[in-house]
C-alpha cells in the first residue's frame, strides 16, 4: 500500500511527501519453516532473519515520519515569508515615478515620502493600475506604456481661455502667469481639484489660456514603481 502525505508548499500550493520506498534487497517476511532435529521439532529457522527485517522496517517508518515533520515545518516556514499580492481594492504604500519620452520626470516620490492610495479609487489611470495588479509586496519594476495608453490622446477642446476676473477670484489678484505654470482649479462641487497648465499667458481682455490635458496625454510614458506595503 502506498502511503502519501499531503501538505502546503512554499506559498500555499499542495505538495505530496514522497512515499516510503522499499529498501534495496528487502524481501517479504517468509512463513517460518519447521525443521526436524533429532526426535523433536526445532525452533523456527527464520526467526532471527525476520527480526532483522522488522527492525529495518521500523527504522524506515521512523525516517518517514521525520521526513513528514521536516516537510511540514519547511512548508510552514516558507508560507510565513510569502508576500501579499496587489489585488483590486488593495490599499498600497509605494514609491512611483512617471516620465515622458525624453526621460524628464513629471512626478516622482522616490526622493521623499512614499504615496498611499487605494486601487480602483481613480488616483491612478486604469492603465497604470493594471500594471500594479499581481505584483508582490516589495517588488520594484519599470513599465513602458505606448503613446496615449496611460492618459489617452490629447483633446484640443481641453485648451480653454479663463477670464482674468475668475482667476483673481480663485487665486492671487493680478498674478503674473507664465507659459508652463500649473494652476489648480476647484471642481464644480468643491470636493476636489483639477490642474491646468498655462498655454498662452496673454489673450483677449487679459484672459489666460489653459491646457487641461494631462501633461503626458498622447505621449509614451515610463512608469517606475516600488511596492512597499499591500493591505
Amino acid at each position: 500500500m502506498e502511503i502519501r502525505n499531503w501538505g502546503l508548499g512554499s506559498c500555499g500550493e499542495t505538495v505530496a511527501v514522497k512515499p516510503l520506498e522499499k529498501r534495496e534487497g528487502e524481501k517479504k517476511l517468509k512463513k517460518p519453516a519447521l525443521t526436524r532435529a533429532g526426535s523433536g521439532f526445532a525452533q523456527f529457522s527464520t526467526m532471527e532473519a525476520d527480526h532483522q527485517h522488522l527492525s529495518a522496517s521500523r527504522a524506515d517508518a521512523e525516517s518517514f515520519m521525520s521526513t513528514v515533520e521536516t516537510s511540514a515545518h519547511s512548508a510552514h516556514s516558507a508560507q510565513s515569508v510569502c508576500h501579499p499580492i496587489v489585488r483590486p481594492g488593495s490599499f498600497l504604500t509605494l514609491h512611483y515615478r512617471m516620465a515622458g519620452p525624453h526621460g524628464m520626470n513629471i512626478i516622482t516620490t522616490f526622493e521623499g515620502k512614499p504615496a498611499t492610495l487605494s486601487l480602483g479609487a481613480g488616483e491612478l489611470s486604469p492603465a497604470l493600475e493594471a500594471r500594479l495588479l499581481g505584483l508582490p509586496e516589495g517588488t520594484r519594476a519599470t513599465f513602458e506604456l505606448a503613446a496615449g495608453e496611460a492618459f489617452g490622446e490629447r483633446n484640443p477642446e481641453l485648451q480653454q481661455w479663463v477670464a482674468r476676473k475668475l482667476l483673481n477670484q480663485l487665486g492671487e489678484p493680478d498674478h503674473p502667469y507664465s507659459v508652463g505654470d500649473v494652476v489648480q482649479f476647484p471642481t464644480p462641487d468643491g470636493m476636489g481639484q483639477y490642474a491646468g497648465a498655462v498655454h498662452q499667458a496673454k489673450g483677449p481682455g487679459d484672459a489666460v489660456q489653459f491646457d487641461f490635458n494631462h501633461p503626458l496625454a498622447g505621449q509614451p510614458v515610463v512608469f517606475e514603481v516600488h511596492v512597499i506595503g499591500v493591505l
